[in-house]
């Protein structure tokens, strides 16, 4: 009988997880009332608990890292509270497969971040942007940043994980980062804007932002594409994802 009450305490553990990370994210995705409603409806909770369960479209068993012998990489998760970026060492990013990399000469890392187009470029994103992106996004885009030195010195307010791919596992992250950029010419750059940070910028990217496909969905798919098992549909707000993440990462920056 014990063994049958697995599912439930993961339902259980999410329903916790959407509650806090939920209300910390409130203002990107303007959806407070919905998750008044799920409170007080659990059978809804629970059936949307169930749906996102069905988003992971291959079994965990089918997913492993590649074999021993080939060089480890090391990629970072970073968390800023509501929205995720992924990190990783610039001199392990292949130029030819993003050529983006060209134009941060002086970094050592580059975090990469997609969003919707409109709130991700806001200097002072409020409500209306948020309902917007949520519900009637008009297309996404992708930040990237480089910067030199430990990325908890760059990000000290953030929640910072590290993991390690095999080479393959982490071509193949590279390769899903370099689809998402939107590009007339695979090889080239596209052209950008200036970004959030000091050197750092906007690109037009691929993909449909909405409620359930955030930030967070998107560098889950990342990391599910170097084989990690993660289930994006369970990673819509940042907490979740920090969640499955921590399972198989090691915790670099816990403010």
């Amino acid at each position: 009988m014990a063994h049958n009450l697995g599912p439930l305490i993961s339902a259980g553990r999410f329903i916790l997880l959407f509650e806090v990370d939920f209300l910390r994210a409130a203002r990107y995705l303007g959806c407070v009332a919905s998750f008044w409603s799920l409170r007080r409806n659990p059978a809804r909770a629970i059936l949307l608990v169930g749906l996102f369960a069905c988003g992971c479209a291959r079994s965990i068993a089918e997913l492993h890292l590649d074999a021993e012998g080939e060089k480890i990489r090391s990629v970072l998760v970073v968390n800023h509270g509501w929205h995720s970026a992924i990190v990783t060492k610039k001199a392990d990013t292949p130029p030819k497969v993003l050529p983006e990399v060209r134009d941060f000469p002086e970094a050592e890392f580059l975090e990469f971040g997609w969003g919707d187009r409109d709130y991700y470029q806001a200097p002072d994103p409020g409500l209306g942007l948020a309902l917007k992106a949520a519900f009637w996004s008009s297309g996404s885009i992708l930040h990237v940043a480089g910067f030199k030195g430990a990325a908890e010195n760059y990000f000290p307010r953030a929640e910072i994980f590290e993991i390690f791919l095999s080479d393959k596992a982490f071509q193949r992250l590279i390769q899903f980062i370099a689809e998402t950029f939107s590009r007339s010419d695979a090889a080239a750059p596209v052209e950008t804007r200036p970004g959030l940070y000091p050197n750092s910028r906007f690109y037009p990217a691929e993909g449909s932002f909405h409620l359930f496909r955030t930030c967070n969905t998107w560098v889950a798919e990342a990391l599910r594409s170097g084989g990690l098992p993660i289930t994006p549909a369970y990673a819509f707000t940042a907490g979740n994802l920090s969640y499955q993440v921590k399972d198989f990462a090691l915790v670099k920056n816990s403010p």
